[in-house]
């Protein structure tokens, strides 16, 4: 498989941080070294795991621009207590369907599954396996919502990886209400990453920047202005056989509220 545009995006996210913090790191101890003995002593040690106690991590550029936080909900059917538990994420990655939308990809992304049988849960109240009922949902939104397509899944019939050239409207302006504020987040559209190419195994990326009000078209070394209609071009096929292989693979989405940003 050819180098992936959501695999590098993930890379270069986690990379960054990385980098932030050894730097963030360095900065702290040439303030240690440069303060004077008695500074020192008077303020006690400067190592906050000196005492035992764990520093807080660093909220970078990043984490404050594209770090969201999801809940995962789960309710036993026989107690009805709901165990929740926090996780953060730089990106959304959505199962698509053929003449589908992002918001259905969404709605389905925060679904109810129920756990039966062999998926059973083990509920703490009750100390057992118990039904349960399952869902995630985004409890803080980020300031920038990247959303990954999975455009290439595993065909077992096949026996190797296949291309979804399915047709997912992703519109201009997005407005989120799965979340667990009754507010809904509204986004606006700045990026796309088009994957262009009939198969996982090789193709091409180019994409499409929003700068003052104005649509860029990058392909390599060429640059273009663009007709904000033909960031629908990009949609996907409606057909499963189709000579247009350039579809949309991740999505770049602007927080149009102040909310996001705190």
């Amino acid at each position: 498989m050819h180098q992936d545009a959501h695999e590098f995006l993930n890379f270069l996210l986690n990379e960054l941080v990385d980098i932030l913090e050894k730097e963030a790191e360095a900065a702290k101890a040439d303030a240690a070294e440069t303060s004077s003995p008695s500074e020192k002593t008077a303020n006690g040690p400067k190592n906050p795991q000196a005492n035992g106690v764990l520093k807080e991590p660093l909220v970078t550029w990043v984490h404050k621009n594209f770090q969201g936080i999801l809940t995962n909900e789960t309710r036993c059917l026989r107690c009805e207590t709901v165990t929740a538990r926090d996780e953060t994420f730089f990106d959304l990655s959505l199962d698509i369907e053929q003449n589908s939308s992002i918001t259905s990809c969404l709605k389905n992304f925060s679904s109810t599954e129920t756990l039966n049988a062999e998926d059973k849960f083990f509920c703490d109240k009750c100390c057992s396996l118990q039904e349960a009922q399952k869902r995630m949902k985004i409890k803080k939104p980020p300031h920038i919502l990247v959303i990954h397509l999975k455009r290439f899944k595993y065909i077992e019939q096949l026996g190797r990886y296949k291309k979804l050239s399915y047709r997912v409207v992703f519109p201009l302006e997005l407005k989120l209400s799965n979340t667990m504020e009754d507010a809904d987040s509204e986004y606006s559209l700045f990026a796309v990453v088009v994957h262009v190419g009939s198969g996982p195994n090789h193709g091409h990326y180019i994409s499409l920047v929003k700068s003052h009000n104005h649509w860029l078209f990058f392909d390599d070394e060429n640059v273009e202005m663009i007709d904000e209609s033909a960031v629908q071009t990009f949609f996907g096929s409606a057909q499963e056989y189709s000579s247009n292989t350039d579809h949309g693979y991740i999505l770049f989405y602007e927080s149009l509220g102040a909310s996001s940003k705190s």
